[in-house]
């Protein structure tokens, strides 16, 4: 039997082939969970890998949403358990990231950040505890970033909003603990995502100056991401809760 055979996991976020939504995806429909996958646009074809995985076309849902919309944050929790009956997981990886000197963001620029990384997050959070307390547990990921814990130019807002996702992460998992629902965040690091791979060629300076930060000496692989978010939903290290798993290659060392 599969680690997560017969569970559900909500997964945000997963709109590219090469980005950390789809590798979560990836990982645990080969673990055996039944998937609703959401994305700002069409996750079908990642949706139909999964499928692949899993064995199952009707076990994985792709939702378009615009979670910046906090109807389409209820309606996309309502929709998981129309299909499935019950969530066990929810995993709130879908951010947006403008980067801009500060002195430049705009005031529209600040509220869809808030709305995407840190509103949507916290309302899907919210959306699935009646399922999880009717079932007597879950597990809720929020992947956050290291620039949650350290600063970078130009990442002002972004950066802001991580570290608040870590700490709404700690404060759930304060209140969350008694009722079997474990709460945590996983902070990569910089991930050769699509954005990272277009920097790479187009600014090929500033990538190397980000790299020469990672005492690795590259930048980590959106399926490494995806194997510790993975991890903290099928662990039975059930004692952990509130903590927040840095993955960066040693980037916040030193």
């Amino acid at each position: 039997m599969k680690p997560l055979q017969d569970k559900v996991a909500i997964v945000t976020g997963v709109s590219s082939p090469v980005g950390i939504g789809a590798a979560i995806a990836r990982r645990l429909a080969g673990s055996g969970a039944r998937l609703l996958l959401a994305a700002d646009a069409p996750p079908d074809p990642i949706a139909k890998e999964c499928a692949g995985l899993l064995g199952d076309a009707k076990a994985i849902v792709p939702l378009t949403a615009d979670l910046a919309d906090p109807a389409a944050v209820e309606a996309m929790v309502a929709e998981a358990e129309k299909r499935f009956g019950r969530i066990d997981m929810l995993v709130n990886n879908a951010a947006v990231r403008i980067n801009r000197p500060f002195g430049a963001f705009t005031a529209a620029e600040f509220d869809q950040a808030v709305a995407v990384n840190l509103r949507a997050p916290f309302l899907a959070s919210q959306a699935v505890l009646p399922s999880m307390r009717r079932q007597g547990g879950g597990r809720i990921v929020h992947v956050a970033s290291q620039l949650g814990s350290v600063a970078y130019q130009t990442r002002t807002i972004y950066g802001m909003t991580k570290a608040a996702l870590i700490h709404l992460a700690k404060s759930m998992a304060l209140e969350l603990a008694p009722q079997n629902i474990q709460v945590n965040t996983v902070s990569p690091g910089p991930v050769a995502t699509q954005p990272i791979l277009d920097r790479q060629a187009d600014q090929p300076e500033e990538s190397a100056r980000r790299m020469a930060y990672v005492p690795m000496g590259r930048f980590g692989r959106p399926d490494e991401i995806g194997e510790v978010v993975h991890w903290l939903l099928t662990t039975d290290a059930s004692f952990l809760t509130g903590a927040d798993l840095i993955v960066d290659g040693g980037y916040t060392i030193h």
